[in-house]
């Protein structure tokens, strides 16, 4: 496991032992804060409750004590009254005292019988029953005591003594319970109270206690959010995999070491590595032994550089970066490119497997290739891809090998419109029989007449148009002016065979049988009038989707041939099941077949073979007699190249056929 892996797996790991932490420390803080607070809530409900009706219960047993003291007060001193009333000394004020004592008995009992409860109010209306006797008595002894009859007087003071007795006999034991229960509820009340008092603060302490925890744990969490944020910064500027720079922050370290450089004078080198067939490693051994090999290659980078000043990035895939500050020439440059290409020498052992892990480097020098970070990346791209194409361990960028400077961006605009415009025509090279020198087919070759730039070659604009899709259009419109031609000759009498090209990305198109077919119709064309040209290198990207698609246009009646044939690496199990009509020897061959022997037999050996397989070969390439003659000496069966004919648009073909008067439409089996 390498530094960067560890790095990651101690943070995972601590990252996740606090989150697990704070976590549980949180859940059990918000539980026990929740319950306090409804323990709380609860807690000041009930004392709420049993309080307010303590008191209320105390209040009303007071209050009825308070009626029941009254009763029997107001019952004394009728009583007093009463028997005062036999003195001389009896007013009339005291007349009035007795009157207002019986109303306030009658009214405090009243007052009593209207709060007690229903079981006692029947005692209380015997009591005020019996105190209606009672006052009977007392007028009685009042009248015998008027009439000065002594007799009377002792009868009735013994009836109001014994009415007084069941009156008060009643009223008072009921008035020392009354003052005793509520003597009891003032007490109950009071413990209630001091409990209140105790329990208060402790609810309070405990949630004071509870919320400083949460505040703790909620405080934890922010520090973990700010380690997090940080670490998502970081992740954000670094390569997970490997732990480097990754592409943003590489950038923005280079235009931070450009506008240094600027300020000291002196020059940024910029490296672009991407490694050589990584693919192959991934695709045969897995992506584990990938990522493993990643992560090495980032660990011998970082070795080869200065630490503090230069920085090593990856980009992306196996795509490596190096950022060296304080270069004063290229010089300077490639002998760090050197130096990293050495570091990746020494073979990678990987669980076991040892494997070679080869470079190609783009160099830039800031100041010479660029003044800014995205400028100087595109062109040590530029130059890594070409290093790559050539086989070399580091480029300089050249200007020379940008395809994608502002000319051929401009062009590359003009071809779309010449596309969409038909501003494209075709020119047709003949190809004639050898042992007849009839004409059996042209191929179609398309030029671009450019309104401001003449005459552009094919080698500008088809590679261009392959890299960039532009292919499959421009392929349709050759196939459509081709087949309107070919409709054409076929209607004076006098039908030619049409050869075109097809190219790799043609053959990927799974479209391409029935748009030439739509085509083959709307224009009246028959199939076997044209042929379509293939490349081995063509066939052999995708040989199966490949197979698929010629199939389906043999199938149609078009001829099938392959171009440049010997210069790929078409097998011969392969060229059996193509389904193909004819091989074209590629005219690197043919040309310097008659000075080179080897040229010469592979020309032979690929004649034999095409016989032996029932296929018809034409040579290009041909520029003089004594080519033509050696290929009808080997057999060749088509010849085709400026000896014969250039390319030649369709009046100049037309004058060209009338003059050689040859068989129209003649075919070689």
């Amino acid at each position: 496991m390498s530094t960067a892996e560890r790095a990651v797996s101690r943070r995972e790991r601590r990252s996740g032992v606090a989150d697990r932490r704070l976590g549980r420390d949180s859940r059990w803080a918000s539980i026990g804060l929740v319950l306090v607070l409804i323990t709380a809530s609860g807690f000041v409900l009930w004392s709420s409750q049993i309080t307010g009706l303590a008191a209320e219960r105390a209040s009303s047993a007071n209050r009825l004590s308070d009626n029941y003291d009254a009763a029997a007060s107001a019952l004394t001193e009728e009583q007093l009254l009463t028997l005062d009333y036999q003195e001389v000394t009896f007013t009339t004020h005291d007349q009035q005292k007795l009157t207002q004592a019986s109303a306030a008995f009658h009214a405090a009992l009243t007052a009593a019988r209207d709060q007690a409860p229903a079981r006692m109010r029947d005692d209380l209306r015997q009591i005020q029953s019996n105190h209606e006797l009672y006052l009977n008595a007392g007028r009685a002894l009042v009248s015998a005591v008027d009439r000065h009859d002594q007799i009377a007087v002792s009868f009735a003071d013994s009836a109001v003594d014994q009415a007084f007795d069941q009156v008060d006999g009643a009223i008072a034991p009921i008035a020392v319970a009354q003052h005793q229960l509520a003597l009891a509820h003032l007490e109950h009340l009071g413990r209630l109270e001091s409990m209140n008092r105790r329990l208060t603060p402790v609810m309070f302490l405990v949630g004071l206690l509870l919320t400083i925890l949460l505040t703790r744990v909620t405080q934890g969490h922010h520090r973990l959010l700010k380690v997090e944020r940080a670490w998502a910064v970081h992740d954000s500027l670094h390569d997970e995999l490997t732990g480097l720079p990754n592409r943003a922050y590489f950038a923005d370290r280079a235009e931070q070491a450009l506008k240094t450089s600027g300020q000291e004078g002196n020059s940024v080198g910029l490296l672009l590595i991407d490694l050589d067939r990584f693919k192959e490693i991934n695709d045969t051994l897995g992506h584990h032994y990938g990522d493993a090999v990643l992560i090495e290659v980032a660990q011998r980078l970082s070795e080869a550089i200065r630490t503090q000043i230069d920085t090593v990035a990856r980009l992306g895939g196996d795509e490596f970066a190096v950022l060296i500050p304080d270069m004063h020439t290229t010089a300077d440059v490639l002998a760090v490119a050197t130096r990293l290409t050495r570091a990746l020498e020494t073979r990678f052992r990987i669980e076991g497997v040892d494997l070679e892990v080869e470079a190609s480097i783009g160099v830039v020098l800031s100041g010479e290739h660029g003044l800014d970070a995205p400028t100087l990346l595109k062109h040590a791209d530029i130059a890594m891809y070409a290093a790559k194409a050539q086989s070399l361990d580091a480029l300089i960028y050249n200007p020379a090998i940008d395809e994608h400077s502002p000319t051929r961006l401009t062009l590359l605009g003009d071809l779309r419109r010449a596309i969409e415009n038909s501003e494209l025509v075709l020119h047709y090279q003949p190809k004639i029989s050898i042992t007849s020198g009839d004409l059996v087919a042209v191929e179609a070759l398309v030029r671009w007449q450019h309104p401001q730039r003449g005459l552009v070659p094919p080698g500008e604009f088809i590679p261009m148009a392959e890299h960039t899709g532009l292919i499959r259009p421009l392929t349709r419109h050759v196939l459509h002016t081709a087949l309107n031609q070919a409709r054409a000759w076929a209607d004076t009498g006098q039908p030619v065979p049409i050869a075109v090209n097809l190219s790799a990305r043609n053959l990927l198109d799974e479209q391409l049988p029935q748009q030439i077919a739509a085509l083959l119709t709307a224009q009246g064309v028959a199939a076997d009038l044209l042929v379509l040209e293939v490349t081995e290198s063509a066939i052999t990207i995708d040989p199966i989707r490949a197979l698929r698609l010629l199939d389906d246009l043999s199938e149609m009646g078009i001829r099938i041939s392959i171009d440049d044939f010997g210069t790929g690496y078409t097998s011969l199990a392969q060229l059996r099941h193509l389904p193909v009509n004819e091989l074209k020897i590629d005219k690197t061959f043919v040309l310097t077949m008659i000075e080179d022997p080897t040229n010469a037999v592979i020309v032979r050996s690929v004649i034999d073979l095409g016989h032996n397989l029932g296929l018809s070969i034409v040579a290009e390439g041909i520029e003089n007699q004594a080519t033509l003659t050696a290929l009808a000496d080997l057999g060749c069966d088509i010849a085709q190249g400026y000896f014969i004919s250039r390319p030649l648009d369709r009046e100049q073909f037309d004058t060209w056929r009338r003059t050689h008067h040859p068989s129209i439409g003649e075919t070689v089996p």
